[in-house]
Formats: structure tokens, sequence, C-alpha cells
């Protein structure tokens, strides 16, 4: 007799580039207004200030070439493009100096979000849970072991239906990632499994059904997707 009155979810996992083994996700943790011209785009401060953080369950991502389901509950879905980390190991306080040595890899991502649904719980001081903890908010690439690299001055971009909306470097993040990795550790334990959206770059839009979106972290990481 099993020990379960129904069988548990399977584990979310994301494939890995170059080979058949699989990133089995823990957690998805994202950061927001970290590229100074998206701030200004969203009406707050282009200032670096005290980073905000907030998170998606594991199983909001979408990858092997599945295209992700439009949300209900919306009027105004935005695509925003993000550089994804991907952690291999993990712990509590984290050194800056030794935050990058967690790092199992990299990939491009899109926070998909519902706008209006943010914007009201802004308004009301309320929590983003349902503006970017929905089904399928989270499209992701195969992750890209770093293999003792990491991006530096890389470019990443965002097209919708061939026309290009986002493009920024990831030199330009307020956080970096080892300063991301380091503020997150302070607050929760990390573990290997956990993948980390770093924000977006300006350019954030609107998507509709059937519209086709591309994305690419320069030299790392592709992803395309419909939105059906």
């Amino acid at each position: 007799m099993s020990m379960y009155p129904f069988p548990p979810a399977p584990i979310a996992t994301v494939p890995i580039a170059g080979g058949a083994q699989r990133f089995p996700v823990h957690r998805i943790y994202c950061i927001g207004r970290n590229y100074a011209e998206h701030a200004k785009e969203m009406g707050s401060a282009p200032e670096k200030g005290t980073p905000v953080f907030f998170m998606k369950p594991a199983d909001a991502v979408v990858c092997d070439g599945r295209d992700p389901r439009f949300p209900p509950g919306t009027g105004n879905l935005h695509h925003e493009v993000e550089l994804v980390v991907a952690l291999g190991s993990g712990g509590a306080d984290i050194a800056l100096a030794d935050a990058l040595g967690h790092v199992y890899g990299y990939a491009v991502g899109v926070d998909l979000t519902r706008r209006d649904l943010q914007a009201a719980a802004k308004a009301r001081g309320n929590p983003w849970d349902t503006a970017k903890g929905f089904d399928d908010s989270a499209p992701l690439a195969a992750i890209v072991p770093a293999q003792g690299r990491h991006p530096q001055a890389e470019v990443l971009t965002l097209s919708v239906n061939g026309v290009e909306r986002q493009a920024a470097s990831v030199a330009d993040l307020l956080w970096p990632v080892a300063e991301i990795i380091h503020e997150l550790s302070r607050l929760y334990t990390l573990c290997a499994g956990d993948l980390i959206f770093t924000g977006t770059p300006a350019g954030v839009g609107p998507l509709r059904r059937g519209d086709v979106v591309e994305c690419r972290l320069q030299g790392w990481s592709d992803l395309r997707f419909a939105m059906v």
C-alpha cells in the first residue's frame, strides 16, 4: 500500500544543454527592478536601494519546446526577458567572494507577468503572487553549464513576431549575480536546484495569443515559444 493517498506531483525539471541530464528545480527566486531603465519605465527611482525579491512555484517552468498557455484573469500579459542563474549548491549567509562558486549554469528565460494584476496589487500594497506566480509563468531555455565561465557583458534580447522589444547588456544589472546570491542567502537557505531570475531590462510589453517570442542570451542560450 502506498504511503500517499494519491501519487505525488512530479518534480519540475529543466534540460541541461549538451547531454541527457536534467536540472531538478527546487525553488524559483526573482528580483525586481534590477535594470535602471526598466525601473524608470515602471515608475520607480532608478537606484540600487534594497533588492526586491519575489518567488514563482517550481512547476511554473515551461521548457522542452512546450508553448506556455495564456493565463486567465488578465487583460495585460507582459514579457520580461531575463538572465537566469541555476545553482548547483547553496547555503545560508554565503560570502560575496564565494557566491559564483555556487552557480551550476545559466539560461535565458522570461518572467511572464499579469501586469494589470500587479498594478492593482501595488496600488493596494498587496503581494504580487497572482501577478507573477501563475501556471506557465516561467518559460526557460536549456541550462548551459558554467564550467568556470560567467556572463559579463553579453546582450540579452527579446523579440515578438520578429520585432525586437528588449535589448540590454547584463553588465547593466544594478545587483550583479554574485550580489544577488549573497543577498538572497541572507534571507533564505539556498539549495542546489534553485533558479534565480535576475531582472528584466526596459522594453517590457504586452503579449497576445499566437504571438511568437524569441529570446537570446548572447553566446549562451536561445529560447523560442508561442503563446497558446
